[in-house]
């Protein structure tokens, strides 16, 4: 059954910071944001004009057989060559984009992505791939002087769900499809792919796929992995399509291969991929803890019962306030239950009574809100937590403009490592904070996904920058921070993929025997090296 996709909305995308242009915090916004965090700058920075960049003309042009997939506007340009990361923000902001690519092509099926691969090779022109342009690590800019040009390759034009099977629950949808598109077109169908990263506005399948994204589910299926039937992937060397299976042990799997490859391998074009039901019943609640230990103890609880909670985040006293979940010093739990075919609240009075026995508070005179199945969200811990995870794009973006370093971090651990790696991050990087710009700074501390053995703890960190010079603090305390987790043995990325700019913690973590074993796939299947370069591997 084939799918059409939405109508194009008249709002318009920003080409240097996050979301709609429209949605930015005004000048006396981020004036207003800026005086609350010593050592910011005394006015906004000005809203950067493409217009004020310098951007050569393409180095190449296309064969006239693909010129009508091409485009060499500046602005569409300018905005394909970075992604929304704080340095990319902050970059922009200074007039300082980096490499802008020559060409933006957009395939509109497998033959057209074969063809540009081809024509690209030949003329050694370095090809990145690109999805919504979400990507906060690097992974769609390309840095260096190896090739003679550069191509993004925007697979948005590819945005179709082009079939859908309702008894196995699954869906063969193209890679470019958006987020919202995505769930429109399964809608009338009453499934859904129930994967929902905080980028999932302007992200798209492929993206997911490209990075190994987690969604903003806590527990249970989460990660885009789950969702996996079978990928087709165009390469170089050929196009890879796996059959579509609900399980295999013939070997490695060939998916697996490419999920997570960041477009350095292949390009993923289309997928099969798991549905659900859509969910009907709904509850939540938000407990609140004077002591941070005692909440680590109770998600520890949650985690390894049979609950599954859709939500289950913990946020420390300081994101807690930063949110508007709480504004006494406490700690606040946000759990969250759904089913397609159950009441919930059961469940969540379950946990909720777990979480009181490890010294949560709950209801009434301890403030803490519940919302119930067919109630509405009121104005509680919940419904502030809801609003400011949205929001907070918007908000970095708007304290960038002040001159703030504004950034988060993401990292999963075992249990027993968790409660060490949490202190010191926040211990040494708020020292490195003051040591680089003489003022103290914010280190909040967030669980988004909890696991059995382990969680993902998830770093706000909130400083004022140097000016002209904001990108070079954000890297001091990035390799702060990427020390600590070395030392924990956490991982240097939870869920938003490798790029660029975790590469060096990356090349630390993996066994150097896989690291022959990615080479020698990517001079397999990349041989003239122009697939992303330097993601993933050299």
């Amino acid at each position: 059954m084939a799918g059409t996709t939405s109508q194009p909305t008249s709002r318009t995308r920003s080409w240097w910071g996050w979301g709609w242009t429209d949605a930015h915090p005004d000048d006396a916004e981020c004036t207003a944001m800026g005086a609350l965090l010593p050592g910011t700058l005394g006015r906004p920075l000005p809203v950067p004009r493409v217009s004020d960049l310098e951007i050569a003309g393409p180095a190449v042009e296309p064969p006239p057989s693909l010129a009508h997939l091409v485009s060499t506007d500046r602005e569409d340009r300018a905005a394909h060559s970075m992604g929304k990361a704080y340095r990319d923000v902050a970059r922009a902001l200074r007039g300082r984009p980096g490499r802008v690519p020559d060409l933006v092509a957009r395939p509109t099926d497998d033959r057209d992505v074969a063809d540009l691969l081809d024509w690209a090779g030949e003329r050694q022109v370095a090809v990145v791939p690109y999805g919504g342009g979400s990507s906060v690590t690097g992974g769609v800019e390309y840095r260096g002087d190896a090739h003679r040009a550069v191509m993004s390759l925007d697979l948005t034009a590819m945005g179709r769900v082009l079939e859908v099977d309702t008894e196995g629950r699954a869906a063969r949808i193209q890679a470019g499809t958006l987020g919202p598109s995505l769930e429109d077109q399964l809608r009338p169908h009453g499934l859904t792919l129930r994967h929902f990263p905080q980028s999932f506005e302007f992200s798209t399948l492929g993206g997911w796929l490209a990075t190994r994204a987690g969604g903003h589910y806590a527990t249970g299926r989460t990660h885009i992995d789950d969702f996996v039937q079978s990928l087709r992937v165009v390469t170089p060397a050929g196009t890879s399509s796996s059959w579509r299976l609900p399980a295999s042990g013939a070997g490695p799997s060939p998916d697996r291969l490419f999920l997570g490859s960041e477009g350095a391998l292949g390009v993923i074009t289309e997928a099969w991929v798991r549905l659900q039901e859509r969910p009907r019943h709904k509850a939540s609640a938000a407990v609140a803890f004077a002591d941070f230990q005692g909440a680590l103890r109770a998600v520890r609880a949650l985690a390894q019962s049979d609950l599954s909670p859709a939500n289950c985040r913990l946020l420390d006293s300081g994101e807690a306030a930063l949110s508007g979940a709480a504004h006494d010093g406490s700690s606040v739990l946000v759990l969250g239950f759904e089913s397609a075919d159950e009441p919930v609240a059961a469940r969540l009075e379950r946990a909720v009574a777990l979480a009181r026995s490890h010294g949560g508070r709950y209801g009434g005179a301890d403030g803490a809100v519940g919302d119930r199945d067919g109630a509405p969200d009121g104005e509680g811990a919940v419904s502030a937590w809801r609003s400011a995870f949205l929001r907070m794009p918007y908000l970095r973006d708007g304290l960038a403009r002040m001159g703030a370093v504004v950034e988060t971090f993401e990292t999963a651990a075992t249990w027993d490592r968790i409660p060490g790696l949490i202190d010191e991050v926040r211990r040494e990087v708020g020292a490195a904070a003051v040591k680089a710009t003489g003022h103290p700074a914010t280190v909040n501390c967030r669980l988004t996904h909890v696991y059995p053995d382990g969680a993902a703890p998830y770093f706000t960190v909130l400083a004022a920058g140097r000016a002209g010079d904001e990108v070079a603090v954000w890297d001091e305390l990035k390799a702060v921070a990427s020390e600590v987790l070395h030392r924990h043995r956490a991982t240097i990325t939870h869920h938003h993929a490798v790029g660029r700019d975790h590469r060096p913690g990356y090349d630390r973590q993996r066994p150097e025997p896989f690291a022959l074993a990615l080479r020698a796939a990517k001079g397999a299947l990349d041989p003239r090296g122009i697939l992303n370069p330097g993601v993933l591997v050299d």
